[in-house]
């Protein structure tokens, strides 16, 4: 079952920089294998980023606001030159979940693009997001 729910000719943008970037995880799936814990995966993909002269920021720290007001912090795995955001897991299967977590992400970062990828099968899983830009309803909707 395809989780994802952007329409197949919706293309994400910054298309050369995911595909390096998705080069960079395969690389890195291909070298080390499944079976290894996440962080693994993120110190990897950041040696193999570096190596291609790809900037980013690992562990990026993402306030979340409340009308206005600091409500907390989240952090993001991986922030390509700060206009991709990857997310990597290391895990059976995507659930719904994983890309609503990884939406919110964007839209608290004020991007559109990311990437989530999945270390755990044999195959590198990987999966495009965009952000969703419609607006949910209004809270007078809510019955």
């Amino acid at each position: 079952m395809n989780l994802e729910t952007r329409k197949p000719e919706e293309e994400l943008g910054n298309r050369e920089l995911t595909e390096r970037v998705i080069g960079a995880a395969i690389r890195v799936h291909r070298e080390l294998g499944p079976g290894f814990l996440e962080s693994i995966y993120e110190e990897a993909l950041a040696i193999e980023l570096a190596h291609l002269g790809i900037g980013f920021q690992r562990q990026k720290p993402v306030p979340i606001f409340y009308r206005g007001h600091a409500v907390g912090e989240h952090r993001v795995d991986l922030v390509i030159e700060n206009v991709v955001v990857v997310e990597l897991k290391a895990i059976v299967a995507f659930e719904n979940i994983h890309f609503a977590v990884l939406r919110s992400h964007l839209k608290a970062l004020g991007l559109s693009d990311a990437l989530l990828l999945n270390f755990a099968g044999t195959k590198l899983a990987i999966k495009r997001v965009g952000r969703e830009l419609h607006s949910r309803a209004d809270a007078g909707d809510i019955i």
